[in-house]
C-alpha cells in the first residue's frame, strides 16, 4: 500500500489524474487536502502489487498535470 501527496497544476483536474492513478494500482482512497496559502494537494491510498517496484515516484510525475508526486508512507498490506 502506497500513500502518497500529489501536487496538480490544475485542481480542476484532479479526478482525470485519480483515474491515471487507478491504472498503476487499485485506489482505496484519495482526498484534496489543504497545504497552505490557498494551495491544494490530492493524498492517495493506492494499493500496488509487490511487482512495481520502488519507481512510485517516477510513474506519478509521468502522469500529464501533475506538477510533482512524493511518497509518504509504503505499507504491506
Amino acid at each position: 500500500m502506497v500513500t502518497a501527496k500529489i501536487y496538480v497544476e490544475d485542481p480542476s483536474k484532479f479526478e482525470s489524474i485519480k483515474a491515471e492513478i487507478s491504472k498503476i494500482g487499485k485506489l482505496a482512497d484519495a482526498r484534496v487536502e489543504e497545504v497552505g496559502f490557498g494551495v491544494k494537494a490530492l493524498k492517495v491510498l493506492f494499493i500496488v502489487p509487490d511487482s512495481v517496484g520502488g519507481d512510485m515516484e517516477e510513474k506519478l510525475n509521468a502522469i500529464p498535470g501533475v506538477s510533482q508526486a512524493q511518497i509518504e508512507e509504503v505499507t504491506l498490506v
